[in-house]
């Protein structure tokens, strides 16, 4: 991978230029000290006081320039010097291989490992978070925003047609090649296990009775159609003749019937209703059941016929136009009502400790699993994208991310320096007074 010239940042040449300044001002005040103990002899005991401080400052100053070049390059060019010096210089570059390897580790031992995932996802109410983000009416009017935005576009590419063509070319086949009687056993199972066929059939005939009730005259009407495609229609009117009202005494049967089955949840008819629920559950579990069997060929027949492709396909049309339309008014209804799901689902979130804690462990779960699953190959992908650098572009980029307090550390180097020949300076000068 060839090497892209870096911009260095103004922190790194900044702390370059310091680092050099403090170099300099050491090495001219070496210097000016050994001139002036020339000129001042009466002096020379300060001055080489002060002179042992330049020259440690210098001394540390040039150390610690070497110390953090060699990190990155060889400071000797290409002068000879000793192997076990030059081994120990360009420590970087030489090292990319290990420090990319080190680099994947520990990434995975501190942040992707299953065991630091979890614990880190058990210290937070992550559904919470997601449940007051989603219930802030800002938030969840921006999400709005962004699918109003989005998906007529999204339909504008592709073509509500293509949509149509695909659904019917893939997603019908598909169906097609699935056999469905395991979907609906399963289906009527999660219904009759939890009693949701007990609610919706109180509610059906709830519904029925009072559209009976209510409406006497469509009543009426709906039993002469049905006696006349029963073809007893001529028998009920002839008996009206004698004064009996078929047509009454049936919807006033129907109605009896219903009112008994709200009232005893253990009707017979109800339990005959379940009974024939749960035995075709049992057929439709078994693939070659007849129940199953007519199933899945009553789907294939459907599904080839080209009236009901064309249908499917139509419908898919109209529903993506209507879609597209709506959203794309200012005050669209699907928009309106997808903000409000949106935000009820994160107030109930909230409201329900129950359900937060389910989400919870459902998505450390799939954290775990995920990072179980991954971490190896992002690691693998850190060390390889490691790998391609160049090393002068891996010393840019690290000399840019760091290089700035590296190279203070050279200021560092000559303060530190001339207060340590300062200190040692003026120790030397007590004890050769004291001598």
């Amino acid at each position: 991978m060839s090497a892209s010239p870096t911009m260095t940042t103004p922190s790194l040449d900044r702390s370059k230029r310091f680092a050099m300044i403090a170099l300099v001002v050491a090495v001219l005040a070496w210097i000016s000290l050994m001139v002036a103990a020339k000129i001042f002899p009466e002096y020379v005991w300060l001055i080489h006081i002060l002179m042992l401080s330049a020259e440690a400052g210098v001394v540390g100053g040039l150390a610690d320039w070497y110390a953090i070049t060699v990190l990155f390059r060889n400071p000797f060019g290409r002068i000879p010097i000793p192997k076990f010096l030059k081994d120990h210089t360009e420590i970087i570059p030489r090292n990319k291989a290990r420090i990319a390897e080190s680099m994947g580790r520990f990434v995975q031992e501190n942040f992707l490992s299953p065991q630091i995932v979890a614990k880190s996802l058990s210290q937070t109410d992550v559904s919470l978070a997601v449940g007051q983000w989603l219930a802030n009416p800002d938030n969840n009017r921006q999400v709005t925003q962004v699918i109003q935005q989005t998906v007529p576009k999204v339909f504008e590419f592709v073509g509500q047609e293509q949509v149509g063509r695909f659904i019917q070319t893939n997603s019908v086949q598909w169906v097609k090649n699935t056999q469905i009687n395991t979907l609906a056993s399963e289906m009527m199972r999660a219904v009759l296990e939890n009693d949701f066929h007990q609610d919706v059939l109180q509610r059906g005939l709830d519904v029925a009775h009072g559209w009976v009730t209510s409406h006497p005259e469509q009543t009426r009407e709906l039993t002469r159609t049905l006696f006349k495609e029963l073809g007893v229609w001529r028998l009920a009117k002839g008996a009206s003749w004698i004064g009996i009202d078929v047509q009454q005494r049936t919807i006033d049967s129907l109605i009896e019937r219903v009112e008994s089955m709200l009232a005893d949840p253990e009707h017979p008819w109800r339990q005959k209703i379940e009974s024939i629920a749960q035995h075709l559950m049992t057929e439709l579990a078994n693939p070659e059941s007849q129940a199953s069997l007519k199933l899945n060929e009553t789907k294939n027949a459907l599904l080839d016929s080209p009236q009901v492709l064309n249908f499917i396909t139509g419908a898919v049309v109209i529903l993506c136009n209507a879609i597209r339309e709506d959203l794309e008014k200012a005050d669209s209804g699907i928009a309106e009502n997808l903000r409000v799901a949106i935000q009820q689902v994160g107030q109930n979130i909230i409201s329900n400790p129950a359900l937060r804690q389910l989400l919870n462990e459902k998505m450390s779960s799939m954290a775990v699993n995920l990072s179980d699953q991954y971490s190896e190959k992002v690691i693998l992908f850190i060390s390889e994208r490691i790998h391609e650098w160049d090393s002068r572009e891996m010393i840019d980029k690290i000399e840019n991310e760091v290089g700035g307090d590296l190279h203070m550390i050279r200021v560092n180097g000559v303060v530190v320096g001339a207060f340590i020949g300062l200190v040692l300076g003026i120790i030397r000068a007590a004890v050769e007074f004291l001598i």
